[in-house]
């Protein structure tokens, strides 16, 4: 994550800031680009939620596997709203930090919502993370571990 978020701060869903580089270590990481106001976000969030929890929150061991918000939100508190409605241990990119719009651009990110799937290093293993979890489900993340070269013994 050295190359998209070293040096970053992210922040929880409770406002906590934490360092990018230590909650992100080792893990594939999904750059959520989304909005309280889009009909998509609000469609996709749901089905994005329960991927995470089958994944992260009920698995043992844990997948490793994070989702980093990147809000599209006109507002922060448009932003604070939408993060209420996402699990707790999502992080995001603070609404007032710049670097948002430069993920966007990096991305070619034009609508939302985009799921951008990334190895630790930071090197893009799709940007059709939102396709590939309707269509399959929790057996695109073993494709994803496998790309991205993080060890688990996880089975999807």
């Amino acid at each position: 994550m050295v190359d998209v978020l070293g040096g970053r701060r992210l922040v929880t869903r409770g406002g906590a800031c934490v360092e990018a580089e230590a909650a992100l270590q080792n893990k594939v990481v999904a750059l959520y680009f989304a909005a309280a106001r889009c009909a998509l976000s609000r469609d996709f969030t749901p089905l994005l939620c329960d991927f995470y929890a089958e994944l992260v929150e009920l698995a043992q061991p844990p997948a490793p596997f994070a989702v980093v918000l990147v809000s599209v939100d006109s507002s922060a508190q448009e932003m604070q709203d939408f993060m209420r409605q996402l699990p707790g241990t999502w992080l995001a990119l603070p609404f007032q930090d710049p670097y948002r719009h430069e993920l966007r651009t990096r991305y070619h990110i034009t609508a939302t919502p985009r799921l951008v799937i990334l190895k630790p290093s930071g090197e893009v293993i799709t940007d059709k993370g939102r396709k590939q979890i309707r269509e399959r489900g929790r057996a695109c993340f073993q494709n994803w571990v496998e790309a991205a070269d993080v060890f688990q013994n996880f089975s999807a």
